[in-house]
């Protein structure tokens, strides 16, 4: 097995994956105790190799590996990959792409919503995967046989389920529906920290714009200490202290430690002092700094039978596409679609899916399809 822990062996084998179109990727991290994750391994593979790249090896230089998931020539294939593109974010600057996601694509046909790594394998190789080292204390020196073993498989059968599944959906003209799903994720606004941003993470409550303006003004607050100290947001405040903050808009640190969300003797902190400091700021200029709260859309009252209506016709539609429902219309554009119809502002009736399923959605909203039982049966048809 090729354990890659110095820069030349990195360097070596990323000019050697440059010659390929495809590169595999998959990572090993751990981020319990840490804002930020720990990348503990690097699996990587081409058409003719693979190998494990040790970023925590002594006096490594990753550059060589930057420039591989950074150069557009190369197409990076993972499996939900979200976290880790999260990881290389932070590691490139830059969001690397183009990027393949075979939970994506499994989704397009038919695995089922969020079709995990360990399904998709039994389902296209025929092999289960051994999750016994599934929970590893990943940045523990020196890893075993065992373990690595089971990191080096995450890209082998990536590397083995990709063909086909390129296949697959070009032969069912499905490429472009997954290429498509792949835009959002290069999206650098979802891989960034911004503390005047963290609010958003958190559920407005409340309209007014003192208790919006102090929920940010915390939210922003807790984002930097956990950023500067490189610990979960939780270690710093939980999100119940938030809410409780902004509620009661204390503007002393003795106010704020009578808080049942606030731990004790956390009023004896230099942190309790700029949070109050940040708190009083915020209200004092409440209308501008608050963040607006979201406009309440009143749904109509009478929609509840048209909604399991359309959830029937995405079923069935689905079904007989054989593709995960979840990625034709979800919750909310179900709800939407049965209150606004053609004027719902959805992905359901867009591009693709709208052939899938929503031009027959908004027929069945207009009495032009209809639901009726053939024998044991739920059959959509057109009518008129």
């Amino acid at each position: 097995m090729n354990i890659i822990t110095t820069t030349d062996a990195l360097r070596e084998y990323c000019d050697a994956a440059k010659a390929h179109e495809n590169l595999f990727i998959d990572t090993e991290f751990m981020r319990e105790t840490t804002f930020y994750s720990i990348l503990c391994l690097v699996q990587v593979a081409t058409a003719d190799s693979e190998a494990i790249i040790d970023p925590l090896a002594d006096g490594i230089d990753l550059t060589p590996l930057i420039e591989l998931l950074t150069d557009d020539s190369i197409m990076k294939i993972m499996h939900a990959a979200r976290q880790d593109m999260e990881i290389f974010y932070k590691m490139c600057d830059c969001v690397p792409a183009p990027i393949f996601d075979t939970q994506i694509a499994a989704m397009a046909l038919g695995f089922g919503d969020n079709a995990g790594y360990g399904a998709l394998v039994k389902g296209r190789l025929g092999i289960s995967l051994d999750k016994g080292a599934r929970f590893t204390d990943w940045a523990r020196r020196p890893l075993s046989e065992k373990q690595l073993s089971y990191a080096i498989a995450d890209v082998t059968h990536l590397r083995d389920l990709f063909p086909d599944l390129l296949q697959e959906l070009m032969d069912r003209e499905r490429l472009s529906w997954v290429m498509e799903e792949m835009l959002p994720q290069l999206d650098e606004s979802l891989y960034t920290f911004e503390p005047e941003e963290a609010w958003q993470r958190l559920k407005l409550r409340n309209p007014r714009k003192p208790y919006l303006a102090v929920l940010k003004a915390a939210a922003a607050w807790r984002e930097r200490q956990a950023i500067e100290k490189n610990v979960p947001r939780r270690r710093i405040l939980k999100d119940d202290a938030m809410y409780d903050l902004a509620q009661q808009k204390p503007r002393t640190i003795e106010a704020m430690s009578k808080l049942r969300g606030i731990p004790r003797g956390f009023e004896n902190s230099r942190s309790a002092k700029a949070l109050i400091e940040a708190i009083n700021v915020a209200l004092d200029n409440a209308d501008d700094y608050a963040p607006p709260y979201p406009k309440t859309q009143h749904m109509p009252s009478n929609i509840g039978a048209r909604v399991e209506m359309l959830r029937t016709l995405l079923r069935l539609r689905t079904e007989a596409k054989d593709i995960a429902p979840r990625l034709v219309a979800n919750a909310r554009d179900i709800e939407q679609l049965a209150a606004f119809g053609e004027d719902s502002d959805v992905a359901a009736i867009k591009s693709w899916r709208r052939k899938v399923f929503g031009q027959d959605a908004l027929d069945m909203l207009d009495g032009n399809i209809a639901l009726r039982l053939d024998g044991d049966e739920v059959v959509a048809e057109r009518i008129g």
